[in-house]
């Protein structure tokens, strides 16, 4: 936890509360933040769980009375979520938008490699033992996210005439991409699931905001003169993006 949060945290304040709606108990993470100026719910779709978020000056007491009057939609939020889809041995992931197989090669040596059965069924191949599936299929997509990520994003940024400082990944729940004004991009590794106009289009949309660093109609301009696919890939996030939270995690 930051620094700064600690600084809000009373000193016997739980991280998480309880909440019944029902029959069913759900368990609320807890966090304070220094901006905030009223309580707020949301759902957090790769650790499914419901975050409550207070003011400096709020109290327990508040948000529990806040979480529990919204126990319905906490309940109705974490319902609809799509089915856990965990690396293990006949889970069906997409990489670049193509449905993969997961196949377990414990006899042979490698790590994670992709294959074509003869009924043209694709298949993502891990060797090792089974403990290790889980690691080397994210370690995969992560590797294969950066490649595709780094080498869209210099495109567009020699396209625009800027400098790309450095390019990193993380597993974001409330956005795909984000960029500094120095010039260093953040992209969730879990683009490289989805059809590679999309992760095309996420690089032009970062870039971009090396020249305009805010959303203006200049900026979408910048995005409409190197990317001829935004509004395809917008529509499909709008419509896919939730799903690919679902990927490599338990129920």
């Amino acid at each position: 936890m930051a620094t700064r949060a600690l600084l809000y945290r009373r000193p016997a304040e739980p991280a998480t509360l309880m909440v019944k709606h029902g029959s069913q108990f759900f368990a609320i993470r807890l966090r304070r933040h220094r901006r905030a100026r009223r309580y707020t719910l949301r759902i957090h779709p790769t650790d499914r769980e419901a975050i409550l978020t207070m003011p400096p000056r709020g109290n327990l007491v508040e948000a529990r009375e806040f979480a529990q009057l919204h126990g319905g939609w906490i309940a109705a939020r974490l319902g609809r979520l799509p089915k856990a889809a965990p690396f293990q041995a006949g889970t069906l992931v997409p990489l670049r938008g193509v449905p993969h197989r997961l196949v377990h090669r414990a006899g042979e040596r490698g790590t994670v490699w992709t294959e074509t059965r003869d009924s043209g069924e694709r298949i993502l191949c891990v060797a090792g033992g089974a403990e290790h599936m889980d690691r080397r299929v994210h370690d995969f997509l992560k590797r294969e996210a950066r490649k595709d990520v780094h080498k869209a994003s210099l495109a567009y940024a020699e396209a625009l005439g800027v400098k790309v400082k450095r390019v990193s990944l993380r597993d974001q729940s409330s956005r795909w991409g984000s960029c500094t004004s120095a010039g260093s991009l953040s992209f969730s590794w879990r683009l490289i699931l989805a059809p590679p106009y999309v992760l095309d289009y996420l690089a032009a949309h970062e870039v971009a905001h090396l020249v305009e660093m805010n959303h203006s109609a200049r900026f979408w301009k910048v995005v409409a003169r190197i990317c001829n696919h935004v509004e395809r890939a917008k529509s499909w996030l709008d419509t896919h993006g939730n799903d690919l939270h679902r990927y490599g995690i338990q129920d």
